[in-house]
């Protein structure tokens, strides 16, 4: 029995031996990696749609820039804090319209609204110039957003406050938590000047700069970087036919994009005729405003995106492009 019980013996001191030195060598590896995913902001990513490796903090904690939640409108007559070539970001929709100063915007990136009671949530990256406007209901829920302080592709995640699920702007996709895969439908806006914007629509509202936080918004706090070749944050693509800021507006027809520079546009009359995935298509290039808008053959303003170029191939690398 003794003979036989030695090896015995020695498997279980060999055990206790072994375990515990493994215990010490996996648990911090273990330990970094539930760190790592609660760190980021204090979300949690758990299998992302996009490379978790490619989600990064911006600087600011969650809500360190603050979301307007209760936005107060004006009259135009009111909004004496808007110059005529100020950047607006417009919006008709259910019967109102609305003007969004980009000088406040970028110090909040998003305003949870509604449109004679349908929740619409209006939003700004500053880093990929990219205003973008989305119905915030969802399966008959109201949703909220806030900023959580993390990017993608140097694109602003926005978070609802319903699930904590991580949303990308520029594709109005969850890429994290509950809501992971589903999709915001895109309102129609128009990225233009205060000028072009009150002609168009002379009884907008404006959203007042009384927003109820301390911001001096006739200052940005991006000097010169519209202008600049610099790139903050690393993206999955990049593309040098065109300066980094170089601006476009881009469309998705039956699921291709197609981009269409300024710098081509301009050298145009002002009003581009095109067809995409066999869609009659009008791109109106205003020179003055430096904007564009694209209609359909019915005359209906299609929820275009105007942004930085590199931020637009970023995305959509294997996007068409429109030269003169």
């Amino acid at each position: 029995m003794r003979w036989r019980s030695r090896p015995l013996v020695r498997r279980l001191t060999s055990r206790w031996l072994i375990y515990p030195l493994l215990i010490v060598l996996i648990y911090p590896l273990t330990e970094t990696a539930v760190y790592s995913m609660m760190s980021m902001n204090g979300f949690v990513i758990d299998q992302p749609l996009v490379p978790e490796s490619e989600i990064l903090q911006g600087g600011p904690p969650r809500d360190g820039i603050p979301s307007i939640d209760n936005p107060v409108f004006i009259s135009p007559d009111q909004a004496s804090f808007l110059k005529e070539d100020d950047r607006v970001l417009g919006l008709s929709f259910n019967g109102i319209s609305k003007a969004y100063a980009i000088r406040i915007l970028n110090f909040h990136e998003l305003v949870n609204d509604n449109f004679n009671q349908h929740p619409v949530t209006v939003s700004f990256c500053p880093l990929c110039g990219t205003g973008m406007a989305f119905d915030a209901s969802k399966d008959g829920k109201k949703l909220e957003f806030g900023v959580s302080g993390l990017l993608y592709n140097s694109d602003l995640l926005m978070y609802d406050r319903q699930s904590d699920s991580l949303w990308s702007q520029i594709e109005g996709l969850a890429i994290s938590g509950p809501a992971k895969g589903q999709r915001l439908k895109r309102l129609a806006v128009e990225h233009t000047t205060w000028k072009s914007w009150r002609e168009r629509y002379p009884k907008t509202l404006v959203l007042s700069d009384e927003t109820g936080y301390r911001r001096n918004y006739l200052n940005s706090p991006y000097p010169a970087y519209s202008t600049s070749k610099a790139i903050y944050f690393p993206v999955s693509h990049s593309d040098k036919r065109y300066h980094p800021k170089e601006v476009v507006v881009g469309v998705e027809i039956k699921g291709k994009f197609k981009a269409y520079p300024f710098v081509e546009l301009a050298k145009g009359t002002g009003v581009l005729k095109d067809t995409f995935q066999g869609e009659k298509l009008t791109i109106e290039y205003n020179v003055e405003a430096r904007s564009a808008r694209v209609t359909n053959e019915t005359k209906e303003l299609l929820p275009s995106l105007t942004a930085y170029w590199f931020a637009w191939v970023a995305f959509h690398p294997e996007s068409y492009v429109y030269k003169d």
